[in-house]
Parts: structure tokens; C-alpha cells; sequence
């Protein structure tokens, strides 16, 4: 079975997200292979100012998650034009560099809504990924503004694009048998596991009808 979780890095619900992909990837450990791919937010998706970013951060942060700490908008900067891939190609660039863990792209995020950093821009965010992920800055930098990341990244926002969602965090859940699950917009860990849970225990009957009764005549 497998697990493919769509983000973006800067996305307030994608950092709310994290700690059910903890859950998830610690509870199935061995059962479930896990993966995370960029989906790409369009430029009219992002705040119009930090004002505007400082009332999704109450409304997500406080109302809804009722977190302990408040995100910073410090990372809003208003020359991109809600431009901000920069920081995604990075991620992709240091998973192609052999960082294929959480641990890059989630020092950039943490680094833009945690410490109000600019990681819009490139230096910035190779700066923080590069130190998170122990790579060189200079091949990080060129990786990042390579046609080949550029691609994968756009890829992939295909992909998500094509299950007809629009929210960030989303996850696909698919198993051998050919059921899948799409989750988007959604945080919480427990209809995650509950669906896991469903979908591994029908794959487990159909292993043992198999065992019992064989291939399809």
C-alpha cells in the first residue's frame, strides 16, 4: 500500500499536517510505503499582505488547531507577486541531492512560518536547506534553478491537479487491490488511519481468498 502525501512549502495547513504524517509513517511502519511530492500553489492562492496572512494564521493556528504558538507572516514579501516556488525547487533540489527525507523541506518551512524568514528568495532558501540537509550551497543552487527540477516540480502539481482537488495537504492512499483514497484539505490524523486501516484489512482478504481459491479463473 502507498501513501503519497501532496504539499506545498509554505502552506500554513500542510505545517499543521506534519505531526498526522509522523503518525501515519510511525504507525505503519512496514505496511504502507510513504512518499511527499510539491503541489504547487497558484499565485492569486497566497495572502495579499501580511495583514491578510495574520488572520489565516489566527484562524488556522488558533481557532481551528488551537496550537500554543502563533506562525509569523514575516516570510510575505510583496515584490514576488505571490510568486514563491523558489523554496519548492529547493526542496526538490535537495531530494535530488540525496536528502530524500522531511528534514530539508521541512527547515524551509519551519524557517518561513516559524521565524518569519524570506525564503521566497533563492539565496535564502538554499541557505536554509543546505544546512538542514548537510549539501553543498553552490550545487544546491544550481540544482534548483535546473530545467530538471523545474520539471519534476511541475509533474508532479500535475498529478495532484489531476485528482481534481484544490487544497494543500493532500493525500492519496492506494492499495494493490486498486482502491484509492483521496484526502484534501484535511489535517487531522484519525479518518487517515481509519481509511489505512480499511484498506489494508481488504487487501489482507483478498491475499487470503487468493491463498484458498487461487488467480481468477
Amino acid at each position: 500500500m502507498k501513501v503519497t502525501y501532496y504539499l506545498e512549502i509554505l502552506s500554513s495547513w500542510c505545517h499543521w499536517a506534519e505531526p498526522s504524517w509522523d503518525a501515519l509513517k510511525s504507525r505503519y511502519a512496514g505496511q504502507v510505503t510513504f512518499d511527499w511530492q510539491i503541489a504547487l500553489m497558484k499565485p492569486e492562492d497566497f495572502p495579499t499582505s501580511r495583514a491578510q496572512a495574520d488572520w489565516f494564521y489566527n484562524r488556522s493556528g488558533g481557532t481551528v488547531m488551537r496550537s500554543a504558538y502563533k506562525l509569523s507572516s514575516g516570510w510575505f514579501d510583496a515584490n514576488l507577486n505571490g510568486d514563491y516556488r523558489v523554496p519548492n525547487f529547493v526542496a526538490e533540489a535537495a531530494r535530488g541531492l540525496g536528502a530524500t527525507d522531511d528534514t530539508v523541506r521541512r527547515a524551509l518551512s519551519a524557517a518561513a512560518v516559524r521565524e518569519g524568514r524570506q525564503i521566497g528568495s533563492l539565496n535564502e532558501a538554499v541557505a536554509v536547506a543546505a544546512a538542514a540537509g548537510k549539501l553543498s550551497p553552490e550545487q544546491l543552487a544550481a540544482e534548483a534553478q535546473s530545467s530538471a527540477v523545474v520539471e519534476r516540480v511541475n509533474a508532479s502539481t500535475a498529478r495532484f491537479l489531476a485528482h481534481q482537488i484544490s487544497q494543500r495537504p493532500a493525500f492519496i492512499l492506494e492499495n494493490p487491490i486498486g482502491d484509492k483514497a483521496v484526502f484534501s484539505g484535511l489535517v487531522r490524523v484519525e479518518p487517515l488511519a481509519a481509511t489505512i486501516d480499511a484498506m489494508l484489512a481488504d487487501t489482507a482478504a483478498y491475499a487470503a481468498h487468493a491463498a484458498h481459491f487461487g488467480k481468477v479463473p
